[in-house]
């Protein structure tokens, strides 16, 4: 996975999905309800090229769990992403990181709830938006009633071309106290300086672009 796709990998459970497909042959779970305990994290994967309806239900159903989820996608056809994610396990984890290149039109909702207390579900979203590409972007967190002292965190960034259309929709529905409950979105523009350093070190203006690109993709901290 790191090779080609550069997701770290550590010892685990794993589901993984490519191109939208499941793989039993690289998953040692068969799916993506937690319904028992494992003494490893859970690491959810979806990687590869989507195009149409693409949808990721993660249920944790039992305390003490850690899920992590690595998404790695892109599309060149129109495309939707639909990821809902239920943490009904007291003290129990999830930490999402969704990486997405869209050149074409991609719309993309996430959905986090929390239906226990001391639940945490965190997702970092970063997006790539391509030459004339339209991205919608949405994220709803949902803290139900009796569900105390949770965390909630949805964090959208984009890299986007000046011709890229771009829409972001955050959304909140909390029905009791979190321990925190947090959005964000932002647009990332290289900073002259950035440049100006790069460019003196011999690179051209396509690997100066590649280079920010990199850095924007792989500025992560999941584990």
């Amino acid at each position: 996975m790191w090779n080609e796709f550069n997701i770290k990998t550590m010892p685990a459970e794993t589901v993984v999905f490519r191109d939208g497909v499941f793989c039993p042959d690289l998953s040692t779970l068969d799916g993506t309800d937690i319904n028992e305990n494992y003494e490893k994290p859970v690491h959810i994967i979806y990687i590869g090229e989507i195009a149409g309806d693409c949808r990721l239900n993660i249920n944790i159903n039992v305390p003490n769990q850690t899920v992590y989820i690595s998404i790695r996608i892109k599309n060149k056809k129109p495309a939707f992403l639909n990821i809902f994610i239920k943490n009904a396990g007291k003290n129990s984890e999830c930490r999402g990181q969704i990486m997405m290149e869209n050149y074409s039109e991609l719309k993309y909702e996430c959905t986090a709830q929390h239906t226990q207390p001391d639940t945490t579900i965190l997702l970092k979203n970063k997006l790539i938006a391509g030459k004339g590409s339209i991205s919608k972007l949405s994220g709803a967190a949902i803290i139900e009633k009796y569900c105390e002292n949770t965390i909630s965190d949805i964090g959208f960034s984009a890299m986007t071309d000046k011709t890229a259309r771009i829409e972001f929709m955050p959304a909140q529905r909390i029905s009791s106290v979190p321990k925190s409950a947090d959005h964000s979105a932002s647009i990332f523009a290289p900073q002259n300086i950035q440049i100006e350093y790069l460019r003196s070190a011999g690179l051209s203006g396509a690997e100066v672009d590649d280079a920010m690109r990199e850095a924007f993709m792989n500025d992560f901290n999941l584990f």
